[in-house]
């Protein structure tokens, strides 16, 4: 068999035809060639390929052909996919696959959503599509009964498996008749879902998708490094510099999601976050917005955002690593579709992250750019030239009586015609990079006197920013190091508060380093720094932190220093600091491409 064929060669049902035709489809994809034929012959199947390879209109199409749709109605085929969006997304496709074929019912049952709809839809269902906790969920009350499923599906079975439903999917598979059809796809085979195949499947029969399918020939793989502490100052700084028409931020948890996307609205970012622990009437007023372009940026986890399908997303910007190469591929392949050109860009933070990343490249047979972050100068000279081709393309088209009105208004009031011009161009670039500060890969006013400051005595500065800005440790001790010189193994005690934070820092060089750090920026925030005062107020808040216990103590200590000490006495661990390390275009044995020009 050849690896794609026609969708009328695979001889389909004149209504389902005739729909795929309606949606302008011609060429199956190779899932779809080489399963649609097996699952009509009743096999059970293991596909094994990534988002965007249509296995969706896979199973759904063999899946709608072998419904009974003139019976009275009954549950026949269960689709188990891991979030709510994926649900929603099958559904819809299904639906338009069905709009010539009468008789065929799609449920739809996800959390988030009323029951009683859920209810009234199960009632008339040939085909149920949900998630495994509103299934289990609608079992455990009896308005689900699975005893005449002959086809089961499981949908992205590796995020079901990391998600936590593997419990929940086999209970579900245990209710179903042993008769049944059973179809897995995933992108990846751990042992959890290999077992999931040993137990409940027959003979299946494995489709493995050439991994050269999913090209990424015409996606610019770039990343950049930033000192630790500065990534957010830095995605500011690329997505001013860049100005996606559309993009989105990847990032590994539910609550960076919450920081970056509440960040960059206080940047006057058109952006918006989406993850599983927001309310379903909140993802799909995102989901929503994002689709029609209202909103331009979003910012999601890898498992939320793959109910996300576009096809003219121009950015994708790593927050942070992803955690191996098929979600690499998964994120970066949302650009660059229908044959348009995409950017992917990674923000790294240190030698290990940017180490992680080439071998996740590497391995994905890719090829990355090392470029330099955009200064506040780059991004206002870009502004003005954008501004200049703008004011140039309304300058050739009609200009309405009023605006000649305007300009004679202003010339005869006896301003001069380049003034008047200039002010308008500043007034059209004026909050191109407001906010925003530059990330200067040499430091200013280094105090690294010595090496080292064992033995000294310590005193103790204030810094204002607190857990209420989202602050750590590991953020205020990159500032420090990156700002003054000192290394890492020399700051002292760390405590975070709500509003501020106590770092303990060597006696002798406090007040140089109270000069360097204030109106710097940690997490964002512009930040004072000053010499701590023990005053009542915080002798006040450390009593009333202090109550918290047992539930949760507001405030943490960090002896850091003392750790670090320690921990050298055991190993002979150097500590490199963005302040003494060189940018180079070879890290570890892996090569990299270098162009500063490149924006």
């Amino acid at each position: 068999m050849k690896n794609t064929l026609k969708f009328s060669e695979l001889g389909l049902i004149p209504e389902l035809q005739s729909a795929i035709d309606d949606l302008g489809f011609d060429e199956a994809t190779e899932i779809q060639t080489r399963t649609i034929p097996l699952m009509r012959d009743g096999a059970d199947i293991i596909g094994k390929s990534q988002t965007g390879t249509g296995k969706t209109f896979a199973f759904a199409i063999p899946a709608i052909e072998k419904t009974d749709s003139y019976s009275k109605p009954y549950v026949q085929t269960i689709v188990l996919c891991p979030t709510r969006e994926l649900v929603q997304q099958a559904a819809a496709e299904f639906r338009k696959l069905t709009a010539y074929i009468h008789g065929i019912n799609i449920a739809e049952v996800y959390g988030g959503a009323p029951m009683d709809r859920q209810f009234s839809a199960l009632k008339k269902a040939n085909i149920v599509i949900g998630t495994p906790g509103r299934v289990m969920d609608h079992m455990r009350r009896g308005t689900l009964k699975l005893d005449s499923i002959s086809l089961a599906v499981l949908d992205e079975a590796d995020e079901m498996l990391s998600m936590g439903f593997i419990d929940d999917i086999v209970t579900i598979l245990s209710e179903t008749p042993e008769s049944r059809q059973t179809v897995l796809f995933s992108a990846t085979m751990p042992k959890e879902i290999l077992d999931l195949t040993e137990r409940f499947q027959k003979n299946p029969v494995l489709i493995e998708i050439n991994k050269k399918q999913v090209t990424l020939d015409n996606i610019a793989q770039k990343f950049v490094d930033v000192p630790s502490g500065r990534k957010t100052d830095a995605l500011c700084l690329l997505l001013r510099y860049y100005s996606p028409k559309r993009a989105m931020i990847f990032c590994n948890t539910k609550q960076m999601v919450d920081e970056i996307s509440l960040i960059l609205e206080k940047h006057n970012f058109n952006a918006a976050g989406l993850h599983g622990d927001m309310l379903q009437s909140q993802r799909t007023r995102v989901m929503e917005s994002f689709k029609s372009g209202k909103t331009n940026i979003l910012a999601a986890t890898d498992v939320a955002a793959r109910g996300i399908d576009v096809n003219d997303l121009d950015y994708v910007f790593n927050y942070d690593i992803p955690n191996n190469k098929e979600y690499y591929v998964h994120r970066i392949g949302r650009t660059g579709r229908a044959g348009k050109d995409g950017v992917a860009l990674t923000i790294c933070s240190g030698r290990r992250q940017i180490i992680t990343l080439l071998s996740i490249a590497r391995s994905a047979k890719s090829e990355l750019e090392e470029i330099d972050i955009p200064t506040v100068a780059e991004i206002r000279e870009k502004a003005a030239g954008n501004a200049v081709m703008k004011a140039k393309e309304y300058i050739n088209s009609p200009i309405d009586d009023i605006y000649r009105d305007m300009a004679d208004e202003l010339i005869t009031s006896g301003y001069d015609t380049e003034d008047i011009i200039s002010a308008l161009l500043k007034m059209s670039i004026s909050d191109a990079a407001t906010g925003l500060s530059d990330i200067h890969s040499e430091k200013k006013n280094k105090v690294n006197l010595k090496s080292s400051y064992a033995g000294e005595n310590y005193a103790k500065i204030k810094v204002s920013i607190g857990r209420s800005g989202h602050v750590a440790p590991n953020f205020l001790v990159a500032a420090i190091c990156d700002n003054t010189g000192i290394s890492g193994k020399d700051v002292g005690k760390i405590e975070i508060y709500d509003d501020y934070s106590v770092v303990g820092v060597p006696e002798s060089i406090m007040n140089q380093m109270t000069a360097d750090l204030n109106g710097i920026k940690i997490c964002g925030k512009t930040v004072d720094v000053s010499a701590f005062e023990y005053d009542e107020k915080h002798s006040k808040n450390k009593r009333h932190e202090a109550k918290k216990k047992p539930y949760a103590s507001a405030k943490k200590t960090y002896d850091r220093k003392d750790r670090v000490q320690k921990r050298s006495s055991n190993k002979d661990k150097k500590i490199k600091t963005s302040a003494s390390s060189n940018r180079k275009s070879t890290h570890g044995k892996y090569s990299v491409k270098r162009d500063k020009k490149s924006r």
